[in-house]
């Protein structure tokens, strides 16, 4: 193949992957070592397979893309009872508004299921550690309006530069979450709903007042999702 042949080759690839990656989404979540980091700290013995639910996007469209965020529309308050209804949303590609908590919950379901039947499931709980990272992304649980839109890549990546050199940074933030056996699923739901409320307001506040995170605070971020991903492997084993 001559020079303006692989020329043509290579930026037709190019062209394709940015198209792929626009369209299947245009909400990304935490950068890729972001979500590494937050499973790394969480105690993840495969937390390198925790980027891979933003890499499933590119072929997955909308497929994958809802279960990453709750653009909450209604500026509701998110109870325990709206996080077990989203799992029956989970990898429904004509719900934009997203369902996030719910994909967290659906896919520990289909871990525990998999699990059973004598199946592979660690992908589903490579799923399950990305949504819980996103989770903690004040631009997932807010509108995704001008505001969001403009801000939100830039978010995504605040940390990126630093953060698996600083995975203590991380750490510092965590704390204890109890899961009861017996109640697993109550027990879930309810922190998720907890810490989806804390990102909802700090995400509007980020609005009323115009401005990023400061790394401080997405380390805090990190922090919530690191601890319930703790929790839910401690569980899990």
């Amino acid at each position: 193949m001559d020079f303006k042949k692989r020329l043509f080759v290579r930026t037709l690839f190019i062209s394709l992957l940015l198209s792929a990656l626009t369209h299947a989404g245009e909400v990304f979540g935490w950068h890729d070592e972001t979500h590494l980091a937050v499973a790394k700290a969480a105690g993840y013995y495969k937390w390198y397979n925790a980027a891979g639910a933003d890499i499933t996007k590119i072929k997955a469209g909308t497929l994958e893309k809802n279960n990453h965020y709750f653009d909450n529309n209604r500026n509701i308050e998110i109870t325990p009872e709206l996080v077990l209804e989203q799992a029956k949303r989970y990898n429904d590609p004509n719900d934009s508004e997203g369902h996030i908590y719910g994909a967290i919950i659906a896919s520990l379901r289909e871990y525990t299921e998999t699990k059973e039947k004598g199946k592979y499931a660690e992908y589903h709980l490579a799923f399950c550690a990305h949504y819980i990272g996103d989770l903690s992304q004040p631009f997932h649980n807010i509108p995704y309006d001008d505001f969001n839109k403009s801000r939100h890549t830039f978010n995504d990546g605040i940390v990126e530069n630093e953060v698996l050199k600083n995975i203590r940074k991380i750490k510092k933030y965590m704390y204890q979450i109890k899961l009861q056996p017996t109640h697993f699923e109550e027990d879930i739901a309810r922190e998720i709903s907890r810490i989806a409320n804390l990102s909802r307001k700090l995400g509007y506040e980020l609005k009323k007042e115009d401005r990023d995170l400061t790394k401080e605070e997405a380390y805090r971020q990190l922090g919530h999702s690191a601890s319930i991903l703790r929790a839910v492997l401690k569980h899990l084993d």
